[in-house]
């Protein structure tokens, strides 16, 4: 087994609106994608509604089990977004008006229009550094191994992208995939056999269902280059001989 340490990381999606269907998550495969390429693999997603004790309870709990975490939503100007007080609870800090976030929102609404409901996005839990936020001014903020986030996927987006580079990671996760017009049922035992002669890589199977045929994408996951050649090869050669 790779000594290499393994970097992990999960996602905290915060907002009623996801939990009731009217909006849909857009941001967790970006996290995933940009966090893969890095070299940290996103090994948890929950999502959580506007309530205190459940938010504080995600960070708590997500921010000692892994080495990242990352939130998004309830960083905005209105009563719901609550996110920054709680993030503060969980680490048991207190939270005020951030004057490096105060002069950026100064900057970008002027005076006549920094109302006290914008101001109240700039209210960071005490300790934390900012994340930029080139789209709307409005900053994230990092505390620990926690990184906040807003909801709006434009705006979040250009936040990860700013995070991602100054993490410390360990080797991107790479992929192989291998097509197969064979069904599920008829991969299962011997999937299941070279899955224990490569207990480093991650292999799974999806089928796919199209309008003639269906298919299965058998996807082999993993960190050395060479094992996953070899696991590779050998389910092409399991899928031929059957």
């Amino acid at each position: 087994m790779s000594e290499q340490k393994i970097f992990r990381a999960a996602m905290i999606v915060i907002g009623n609106e996801i939990l009731s269907g009217r909006t849909q998550d857009k941001n967790i495969q970006y996290v995933a994608q940009k966090l893969n390429d890095k070299g940290i693999r996103l090994s948890e997603v929950r999502v959580v509604p506007d309530i205190d004790d459940e938010i504080v309870h995600a960070v708590q709990a997500l921010s000692e089990k892994y080495d990242y975490v990352f939130t998004s939503g309830g960083i905005g100007p209105t009563h719901d977004d609550i996110t920054a007080d709680n993030v503060a609870r969980a680490f048991n800090v207190g939270i005020s008006q951030n004057e490096e976030a105060y002069k950026i929102l100064l900057d970008y609404y002027g005076e006549g229009e920094l109302t006290d409901a914008r101001l109240r996005m700039a209210r960071i839990p005490v300790g934390a550094s900012l994340i930029p936020n080139p789209v709307s001014a409005a900053p994230g903020f990092n505390i620990e191994n926690v990184y906040v986030m807003a909801g709006v996927p434009k705006i979040m987006q250009s936040m990860v992208d700013y995070i991602v580079p100054s993490l410390v990671a360990g080797a991107p996760l790479l992929t192989r995939t291998v097509e197969t017009s064979l069904y599920e049922s008829e991969l299962a035992e011997g999937l299941g056999a070279i899955q224990d002669q490569y207990p480093d890589l991650d292999i799974g199977s999806y089928p796919g269902y199209g309008p003639t045929k269906s298919s299965v994408s058998v996807v082999l996951r993993g960190i050395d280059q060479s094992q996953l050649d070899r696991a590779a090869q050998d389910v092409e050669a399991f899928i031929a001989s059957i």
